[in-house]
């Protein structure tokens, strides 16, 4: 098997994954914040679910009226279809496609994995679940971060070097931000994590207050 094909295999693994973590959550727990600023897990699954369900023409069209810009196309596509479609609906749309070959724009494989993986930690982070990314994807997704990757999400890492306690990773110079790999791959994509998940004299920078919702 070559490395594209061992990549597919983790994009569907980890599709699996998220599709028995929906399933799992009650009614309330679709409604509950995640890490991803103004969204609930119903938006962040209606925007996982996105590029299955969306023709090439409507999210042309959808772009166009957001100003040509993708973030606020993909904001208010995930807002509307997360009041249009019921969570059974958007389980059903991730489920169905859990071979789907979709990859972002010049991300590929790879980037299909990153996707999946960083918004599935955004749902289970937010609502408190135990979840593990398996280290073997971790490993795949943090190997793709590139300086223009981590450039896209704008955090600001000046400083500090963050250190894996659960396995050999590390970016940057600084003072050191300890923490397990998935929560400082939540770092590098500009999410503020609960307290206690990050150690470090520089963690606060990266944390959410206690009082934060």
């Amino acid at each position: 098997m070559n490395q594209t094909d061992r990549v597919r295999e983790a994009v569907a693994a980890h599709r699996r994954d998220l599709v028995a973590l929906l399933a799992e959550l009650d009614p309330g727990q679709w409604d509950g914040t995640t890490l991803c600023a103004g969204w609930r897990v119903r938006e962040v699954v209606a925007h996982i679910t996105m590029p299955f369900r969306t023709s090439l023409g409507r999210m042309m069209l959808d772009l166009v009226r957001a100003g040509g810009r993708f973030d606020r196309m993909a904001d208010r596509s995930a807002r509307r279809d997360a009041t249009a479609m019921s969570h059974e609906q958007l389980s059903t749309a991730l489920r169905d496609n859990i071979d789907h070959p979709w990859a972002p724009p010049g991300g590929g494989p790879a980037g299909a994995l990153a996707h999946e993986v960083i918004h599935g930690l955004d749902i289970s982070v937010g609502l408190g679940l135990g979840y593990r990314v398996p280290i073997d994807r971790l490993k795949l997704v943090l190997a793709g971060m590139r300086p223009r990757n981590i450039a896209y999400f704008g955090t600001d890492l000046t400083g500090v070097q963050l250190q894996a306690t659960d396995l050999d990773w590390s970016h940057g110079s600084g003072t050191p931000v300890h923490g397990a790999a998935q929560d400082l791959l939540l770092v590098v994509c500009g999410r503020r994590l609960p307290p206690g998940r990050l150690a470090g004299s520089a963690a606060d920078r990266f944390t959410r207050s206690a009082t934060a919702s």
